[in-house]
C-alpha cells in the first residue's frame, strides 16, 4: 500500500489535504473536512484511463476516468507523485 498526500500549498488543501491510496484492491480518494469528508474507492477492474497533467511550474493533476463508477480528479501532488501513482495503477490494471 502506498499513499500519496497533496501539498498544503495548493487551492482546496491548506486544511485538510487530499490523499490518494493505492492498495491491493484498488485506489481511494479522500479529501477530508472539518465535520465531514468524502472517500471513493474505485476497484483495478473498473479503471478505464489514468491521466496526468504536468505544468512545467507549479502542482500536477491526475485524473482517474473509469467504466460506469464515475472518476476522480485530484490537484496538488508533484511531478514524481502522479507519475508514480499512474505507474502504480497501470501496473495493476494489466495484471487484472
Amino acid at each position: 500500500m502506498e499513499i500519496f498526500i497533496a501539498s498544503r500549498l495548493t487551492a482546496g488543501n491548506k486544511l485538510f489535504p487530499a490523499e490518494i491510496i493505492v492498495d491491493k484492491d484498488g485506489v481511494t480518494l479522500k479529501i477530508p473536512g472539518l465535520f465531514s469528508g468524502n472517500e471513493k474507492t474505485i476497484p483495478y477492474t473498473r479503471i478505464s484511463s489514468v491521466d496526468i497533467n504536468c505544468p512545467f511550474i507549479g502542482y500536477s493533476t491526475i485524473s482517474i476516468e473509469t467504466t460506469g463508477e464515475g472518476s476522480i480528479k485530484a490537484h496538488g501532488f508533484t511531478k514524481s507523485e502522479v507519475t508514480r501513482i499512474k505507474e502504480l495503477l497501470l501496473a495493476k490494471i494489466n495484471a487484472v
